[in-house]
């Protein structure tokens, strides 16, 4: 472990905030120090308050910020000085304290101040860090973890029993700081729970805390307990439905669908493939703080409903030990290991399922190491229980915000790439949706840069490259909700009599036959939808009336329109419900090139723009309309309508 200070770089931060932004972001850029929010920083200054007298702030990291990326604004400050009278009471409840913090904060618009806020203030150092280092945290969850920190620092560190974050640490810290503390401590371990560093400069704080980390590695390292040897790993052995059905009990445990990330590289596999899996991965968490993400203990292969019940048996037994009545809020795991597949995390969101796969990869180094020195463990049942059902996290899980409608749900959209296609994948996404967005054109890929998207160049006319991109969206997301079929070719106007048979086949291929062997795909798929499966069909005004020089285009849409209906008889039973879409006009798709819609207005004796709003209203159907209304019938408004077929063309008279 290295400084990563450079002073050109340090001199883009003025000011002591402006330093301490830097290297809480030098510390945040380092994932064995900090990961997702974890970790907090703070400095102590001196500024003018509205009558011109000297004030003493405490900055603080405020909650929901990431340290690598923090910026001033990210930092709360409260008044010093009642911060350090509040350090002094013998006794605050959690809840009593962060009402305290947030009516002492000197603005309004700040972040709330990070629960370890007081212990910061009672610190005599100007500028304090705190990481959850990963060797710091090996070396605690090992056997005789305390002697083996204190022969590794000495002096220079205070050294604290593990107590769980909030009123009752920072009196401990206030109380045991100045018993402990020599001329030499330049920072403080907190058992289970992570390190922090001081220094009267921001320069000097951070690499205390790279000096202090290091030696912990340098430790693991001597005592061979740094590479973690791995066995021959077994291939792993994926059966994409097995995992979709996973993610389907996970979510009726859960009480509301989830996204399943599958993770089956070296790492997860030879850790799940471990002999000692069992004992290993079943003690905890290797830092309470996880637990929060993680929400319980990992289980041991997939049989999920008989790890729910033996959760249910523990936490009765260990539960009551905890402080007052606790209620379990969710009981679905959010790790998954079996040698077959590695690791399956689980989230509500894309970016939750991310951050556990982090969290865990973290703790399997931590838990391998830790056992390399003479056996990995993690706090008592009454100390992880502590954290999760803390009033704080249970108040924070029972507001829960107002989740967007399709949050842990995944769509399927072809012709994602423009046009219509591309405007339903916006349309899901706005409302919480993961999507999987299919095209021939590869510029799909890198459409949105997001965890909760997943595009892929694909060729509808070919059935393995379906496969391939439906076991891809499994292993990624863990299953499919919706299907969006949108994919479709407008040929040429031509007439009968001038219409080639390879054109014929070329426009039933895309339009008919690939949505064919993209609904069989998919049906097992949406069959386990937590919900129920919806697919939303983007058809035609040519299904109900067609035009003269499209009868190619039209009679492959008749033809779809005609298959989801009979889908929608035959997938009632499994709880799928599938409705058409009839737009018309909508001119700004791949389908309508400048050369087609001249064409088409010509035929029609209209000019471009009087073609573009010739219908009864009078107005332009736009590809974010079509898009709506097929995000919508996927939701609970149409939960009670299937095979209905609904026109989006602002009125036609022939269909009218």
């Amino acid at each position: 472990m290295h400084s990563l200070w450079d002073d050109d770089e340090a001199a883009k931060y003025p000011g002591e905030l402006g330093l301490r932004v830097y290297t809480s972001r030098l510390l945040g850029r380092d994932k064995t120090l900090v990961l997702h929010g974890g970790g907090n920083t703070s400095v102590k200054v001196v500024q003018k308050n509205l009558f011109g007298e000297d004030e003493n702030v405490l900055y603080i990291k405020g909650s929901g910020w990431d340290l690598e990326t923090i910026e001033a604004a990210g930092f709360a400050p409260v008044q010093l000085d009642y911060l350090q009278r509040l350090a002094r009471l013998d006794q605050l409840s959690d809840t009593q304290m962060v009402n305290q913090l947030a009516t002492h904060m000197l603005k309004s618009s700040a972040p709330a101040p990070s629960v370890e806020t007081i212990l910061h203030a009672s610190l005599p150092y100007k500028f304090v860090d705190h990481t959850h280092a990963d060797a710091v945290l090996t070396i605690t969850n090992a056997p005789e973890g305390e002697r083996r920190i204190r022969a590794i620092y000495g002096d220079t560190v205070v050294v604290i029993p593990y107590v769980m974050p909030g009123f009752d640490l920072a009196m401990l810290c206030a109380r045991e700081y100045p018993r402990q503390a020599g001329p030499n401590t330049i920072g403080m371990v907190l058992m289970n729970h992570g390190i922090f560093s001081f220094g009267e400069s921001a320069r000097q704080s951070y690499e205390r805390m790279i000096d202090l980390v290091g030696r912990a590695e340098d430790y693991i390292k001597r005592e061979r307990a740094w590479d973690i040897p791995r066995a021959d790993v077994k291939p792993a052995r994926i059966e994409f439905l097995h995992q979709a059905q996973l993610r389907h009990r996970l979510s009726t445990v859960s009480g509301g669908p989830m996204i399943m990330a599958t993770h089956s590289d070296d790492e997860t596999l030879a850790f799940a493939q471990r002999a000692d899996l069992g004992k290993l991965s079943q003690q905890g968490p290797v830092t309470p703080d996880h637990i929060i993400y993680t929400k319980h203990v990992p289980m041991l292969g997939a049989d999920v409903d008989a790890y729910v019940c033996n959760y249910k048996s523990y936490f009765d037994e260990h539960a009551p030990q905890a402080k007052g009545p606790k209620t379990m809020l969710d009981p679905a795991p959010r790790v998954v290991l079996a040698p077959e597949f590695g690791l399956a995390a689980a989230g509500r969101t894309a970016k939750d399922a991310a951050i556990v796969a982090e969290l865990y990869r973290h703790s399997m180094r931590i838990m391998q190491r830790a056992n390399a020195l003479g056996g990995y463990r993690s706090l008592p049942p009454r100390d992880l229980f502590e954290v999760e059902y803390w009033d704080l996290e249970q108040a924070k899980l029972k507001r829960g915000g107002n989740p967007l409608p399709y949050t842990g749900e995944i769509a399927l959209v072809t012709g994602a790439a423009s046009g219509i296609g591309k405007a339903c994948v916006d349309s899901l996404l706005a409302r919480g949706a993961a999507v999987v967005a299919l095209d021939i054109n590869p510029a799909v890929e890198t459409l949105y840069p997001r965890q909760d998207f997943l595009g892929m160049r694909c060729d509808l006319t070919d059935e393995q490259a379906i496969r391939l991109a439906l076991e891809r969206a499994v292993l990624t997301f863990g299953g499919l909700d919706m299907l969006v079929l949108n994919a479709g070719i407008f040929s040429a106007t031509r007439k009968i009599s001038e219409l080639g048979t390879e054109e014929w086949r070329r426009v039933m291929a895309i339009n008919l036959d690939a949505n064919l062997v993209l609904l069989r795909a998919c049906h097992p798929l949406l069959k386990l939808a937590p919900k129920g499966g919806r697919v939303a069909v983007i058809g035609s005004k040519n299904v109900p009336a067609p035009g003269p020089g499209a009868a190619a285009y039209s009679a492959s849409k008749a033809a779809l329109n005609q298959l989801a209906r009979v889908a929608a008889l035959e997938w009632g039973a499994d709880g799928i419900r599938i409705n058409s879409l009839h737009p018309n006009a909508v001119f700004d798709t791949g389908i309508w090139t400048d050369e087609v819609l001249a064409q088409r207005a010509k035929h029609y004796g209209l000019s471009v723009e009087g073609y573009k709003t010739n219908n009864v209203l009078k107005t332009e159907v736009r590809s974010r309309d079509v898009a709506e209304l097929a995000a919508e019938m996927c939701g609970p408004l149409f939960a009670k309508t299937t095979a209905a077929q609904v026109p989006v063309d602002g009125g036609n008279e022939r269909v009218i």
